[in-house]
């Protein structure tokens, strides 16, 4: 344990200079030298390094820290490729062959078991689908603790990997807010948007996982940079929603419909236009969809356009 900071003072003459000895451990009163405690653990940092002058810059005492997206959580040991000696000396070919032996046995033994092996697969296609979509790393950690929690609950069985993985990632999405949708993680995948979506529904409600509602204000600067669109057209199109949103005109509808219509409006306001297909085309919502959602805006919050 360390320094007991509850002792204030001395317990014989109530002094409160009180000393610690770094190398002893120990801390006792400069008054009338009573011990007061002993055998006292230092928790600060070593801070030792023996490489050449490293002290300053490397000041590491541990490993890599552990992480959710490896099977093993980082916790192993790997054998590196470069086939050099700790002196930097390229190792012959005699002991390479043998190197490239216990290299390989010592990759079998760090996966064991089908579910090891089924979750080392899954963390993989994870990485690769956040590579595909540009998705960040807290997506990427999310997602993997999700499928963790789906495999140790016996939920992989009967469903195929790809699913699992494309709803763990929908899930962390709807979780952190990203302006993602069902069909984005189906363009990336081998899966369409009601597989994704039919996996997506059954780990929510068997891991009771809550997730927030999608609002259209999350998927708006993601739909305007698409488009090319300036900043004034933003503007406008955040106020649309926010209106529709006070007259309670997006309840029940798709958040990418509404932010697709806005658009549209914000677009013929600001003459920035934007064809109905231009802008169907980004959103992945119909035509049809853009032309309901934006009579239904303009009715309601009387907004009126020559087209």
């Amino acid at each position: 344990m360390g320094v007991d900071t509850t002792i204030v003072k001395c317990l014989e003459c109530n002094s409160r200079d009180l000393v610690y000895d770094e190398n002893r451990g120990e801390r006792h009163c400069a008054d009338c030298g009573l011990l007061l405690e002993e055998k006292i653990v230092d928790e600060s940092p070593e801070w030792r390094e023996f490489s050449d002058g490293g002290e300053s810059t490397n000041r590491s005492r541990v490993g890599a820290p552990v992480t959710n997206l490896l099977h093993d959580k980082g916790l192993s040991t790997q054998i590196d490729w470069q086939n050099r000696d700790y002196a930097g000396a390229s190792i012959n070919t005699k002991n390479r062959s043998q190197l490239y032996r216990m290299r390989k046995w010592q990759m079998r033994s760090r996966v064991r078991g089908s579910q090891e092996r089924n979750l080392s697969t899954a963390l993989v296609q994870i990485g690769v689908v956040c590579s595909k979509m540009g998705l960040p790393k807290t997506i990427n950690e999310r997602g993997a603790d999700i499928y963790r929690r789906a495999l140790k609950e016996g939920l992989i069985r009967g469903r195929s990997i790809e699913g699992t993985v494309a709803a763990s990632l929908f899930i962390a999405n709807q979780q952190l807010s990203t302006a993602r949708t069902v069909d984005d993680f189906a363009k990336h995948t081998k899966l369409t948007p009601k597989e994704i979506s039919r996996t997506y529904r059954d780990l929510k409600r068997k891991l009771a996982i809550k997730t927030p509602l999608p609002t259209p204000m999350v998927y708006v600067a993601r739909f305007v940079s698409d488009l090319g669109l300036s900043s004034k057209t933003e503007r406008r199109t955040r106020e649309i929603i926010k209106k529709a949103e006070e007259y309670e005109l997006t309840h029940g509808k798709s958040p990418s419909g509404i932010v697709a219509a806005a658009l549209y409006i914000a677009g013929q306001e600001t003459g920035q236009v934007r064809t109905q297909r231009e802008i169907a085309e980004v959103t992945n919502v119909t035509e049809v969809t853009i032309r309901n959602r934006y009579k239904q805006l303009a009715d309601n919050l009387g907004i009126k356009l020559e087209i």
